[in-house]
């Protein structure tokens, strides 16, 4: 399994910006994708996830209602959408997916089977 993580950049505060996740290497259907992000100084944390049928979305609080994540199963492709970014959303942004995560969890790196290499996001203010 492969994930690439791509769609990052420079932008300024009240931007928006979306991430793409583009996953290879096996049938998807039965996984679990999220997105992490690990800023300076600060450990990796949990940003949101999905899962394989898109019925079920988890946010961090931090990111609730400005962040948005989606896929396109058929392109076997997960979306990040980022509105109303703020400074403090400045990270790099990883993808993650796994076929046996359980909702307990979600918000630990470690239990994530497998990772994009990770994309610059930088909001000026």
């Amino acid at each position: 399994v492969q994930l690439q993580a791509s769609g990052g950049g420079l932008v300024q505060t009240g931007d928006s910006l979306r991430l793409s996740c583009a996953a290879s290497g096996r049938s998807f259907q039965t996984y679990t994708v999220a997105w992490f992000r690990r800023a300076p100084g600060k450990e990796r944390e949990f940003v949101a996830s999905i899962n394989y049928n898109g019925g079920s979305q988890y946010y961090a609080d931090s990111v609730k209602g400005r962040f948005t994540i989606f896929g396109d199963n058929g392109k076997n492709t997960w979306y990040l959408q980022m509105k109303s970014l703020k400074p403090e959303d400045t990270a790099v942004y990883y993808c993650a997916a796994s076929s046996r995560i359980i909702l307990s969890s979600f918000r630990i790196p470690s239990q994530w089977g497998y990772w994009g290499q990770g994309t610059q996001v930088t909001v000026s203010s």
